[in-house]
This record gives C-alpha cells, sequence and structure tokens, in this order.
C-alpha cells in the first residue's frame, strides 16, 4: 500500500505491448510532481533525427504530464538529463533554452551516458505544483 500523500500519476508505462513497473508521475503531498524519465520514442521509433528535435519532443511528453497534474513547464524546479553523446551538447542546451529561458530555468544536471531505447536524450524532472 503506498505511503499517505502519495499519488501515482497517469497509466502504467508500456513498452514492447508490457506493462512495466514505472509510474509517468508521481505527485507527493499535492505539491511536488516527479515525472520519470521521457525519452523521444513515437510508435516505437525515434521522434526525429537530430537532438533538437528529440529535445522539443521529449519536452512535449513532459509538458502534457506535467498538464495532469494541473502544472507547466514553469512550475519545474529540477531536471536530469542524459546524452548518449557528448557532442550533442550544444545542440540540447540550444533547444532546451527555447523551452526554459536562463532567467527562470530549473536546476539541472546533465549526464552522459548509454540509454536502452535508441534515442540522443532522455529528461527527468520534478516540479512543484501551485498551491490551491
Amino acid at each position: 500500500m503506498p505511503a499517505t500523500g502519495i499519488r501515482h500519476l497517469g497509466p502504467p508505462v508500456q513498452r514492447a505491448g508490457k506493462v512495466q513497473p514505472i509510474s509517468p508521475a508521481v505527485l507527493v503531498d499535492e505539491r511536488l510532481v516527479f515525472v520519470a524519465g521521457q525519452v523521444p520514442m513515437r510508435d516505437g521509433q525515434p521522434a526525429g533525427e537530430d537532438i533538437a528535435s528529440q529535445t522539443h519532443y521529449t519536452l512535449d511528453l513532459i509538458e502534457a504530464i506535467l498538464h495532469g497534474a494541473d502544472c507547466t513547464l514553469a512550475d519545474v524546479v529540477k531536471t536530469t538529463v542524459w546524452l548518449v553523446d557528448g557532442q550533442d551538447y550544444a545542440g540540447f542546451n540550444e533547444a532546451y533554452a527555447r523551452r526554459f529561458p536562463a532567467a527562470s530555468a530549473p536546476a539541472r544536471s546533465t549526464v552522459i551516458a548509454g540509454l536502452i531505447a535508441p534515442v540522443k536524450v532522455e529528461i527527468e524532472a520534478v516540479a512543484l505544483r501551485p498551491a490551491r
């Protein structure tokens, strides 16, 4: 049984037709929204070939999940980013800055690592839901 104050948002994640032990997002005490790592996959294929299009698509996915928790990208306080290739950093950073301007950008960690999906980027986010 989940602890009091924890609510799982969205349907369970499915990959290759199988339900995975992953929640798209978890809402804690009606304020903190933890969005699971999102990858730019559409219909089993990478959504775009370049880092900019993959970054925008991934942030669109995060934005949609946040919307379901009554949040926007402006509510994001922290992101963790995994890039497969360090050569993509500049292109990623440029695309990311279009969605998170420097003056209001969340804290961020960026790591170079291999990914399970055949994509260039994975992003997870933490948002602070506006008080009600």
